[in-house]
């Protein structure tokens, strides 16, 4: 297996697939090395130039006897990507490896393209259970540990239909070094990304295993439930999936990173807050834009009033008016009855006037 230069120190890498198919990276878990992710490199390598390495700490990897940090394994990542000339990878990673991956999607979401993060959490607590395993591997070694290991990695059932895979796993855990176990197990006891996923853009599968005591399915489902648009899967395994499901776990992983690209919604730019100045312009503006509505009301209300008064007033002369008219009216049919008459009467007074003229 080709080694890389990182710096002073040699990680132990392996590539395979196409040189210009797009790239995988995979990151392995805690205890293991790159090895353990074989029963996906016949499919993954003919669709992706896969990318897998020891992570620190791991197989042949640097292993210094110090406190690592989830930050320092994902610059490793990193800077296997940089000494390869990749600007950009789609990721997966499982348990620690996981971690790595949440971290490189909230530090450096350029630089991944889709991730998949398998039997994995965003916090492992508590603080004790990281010291104890500390204390025991520096004193008994990874002898000491190994069958506990095993016990939460695979199911019962795994274990005694397929001791080969088993056995493969227990040497990879006995190859890795102390030092390097507990100085990971260190950055394990201290990360805390529950909060910094909200922000993950990427596009994102969690991978579970129904029967996974180390990384439970609810630790895997409160990542996808942080993570906007993250979906999920749940695979009938322990906590090395993809070995103990390695035909799902590839299908899943083959279909997530196929996928067409989803497609995401133009997303409304939040209104700038105003500045002190607009602001006090603004209040300005309402406050004058009030006070004419409430006078042009007041002034309508009072012409209204007005109105309905200078009404009153004028009423009784209107009466009288109305009175007058039908007196005149009245009078005039009154007239009209008696025209008759009149003129009867002055008919008679001439023809008596003529008939006293002819006695004379």
């Amino acid at each position: 297996m080709p080694e890389l230069k990182i710096g002073d120190e040699i990680f132990n890498i392996a590539i395979d697939g196409p040189e210009r198919a797009p790239a995988l990276l995979m990151s392995n878990s805690l205890g293991t090395n790159l090895a353990m992710w074989d029963p996906q490199i016949p499919v993954l390598s003919k669709r992706f130039r896969v990318i897998r390495y020891d992570s620190r700490g791991h197989g042949a990897s640097p292993a210094p006897e110090r406190p690592y940090s989830i930050a320092e394994l994902a610059a490793d990542a990193l800077a296997i990507l940089d000494a390869l000339g990749i600007a950009k990878a789609h990721f997966v990673g499982l348990s620690k490896g996981g971690m790595v991956g949440q971290w490189l999607l909230t530090h450096h979401r350029e630089r991944i393209g889709r991730a998949v993060l398998a039997n994995t959490a965003a916090h492992m607590g508590p603080a004790e259970m990281w010291n104890d395993r500390i204390a025991a591997v520096r004193a008994g070694g990874m002898a000491g540990l190994v069958e506990s290991i095993l016990a939460r990695w695979f199911t019962e059932g795994f274990r005694a239909a397929d001791p080969d895979a088993v056995e493969r796993v227990r040497a990879m855990v006995l190859s890795t070094p102390p030092e390097g176990y507990a100085a990971c197990c260190s950055a394990i006891r201290d990360m805390d990304q529950r909060e910094p996923i909200r922000g993950v853009a990427n596009e994102v599968l969690v991978i579970v295993g129904k029967d996974d005591p180390a990384t439970t399915p609810a630790a895997g489902k409160a990542i996808a439930a942080s993570i906007p648009g993250a979906k999920i899967a749940t695979l009938e395994a322990a906590h090395l999936s993809n070995i103990e499901a390695a035909d799902a776990f590839t299908r899943a992983v083959l279909a997530f990173l196929a996928a067409p690209a989803r497609k995401t919604s133009a997303r409304r730019k939040p209104a700038a807050a105003p500045t002190r100045k607009a602001s006090k312009k603004a209040t300005k503006k309402a406050v004058q834009k009030a006070v004419k509505k409430a006078a042009k009301k007041a002034a309508k209300k009072a012409a209204k009033k007005a109105a309905k008064k200078s009404a009153a007033k004028k009423s009784p002369a209107k009466k009288s008016a109305a009175k007058k008219s039908s007196r005149k009216s009245a009078a005039k049919k009154a007239a009209k009855k008696r025209a008759p008459a009149r003129k009867a009467a002055g008919k008679a007074r001439k023809t008596i006037a003529r008939r006293t003229r002819v006695g004379r």
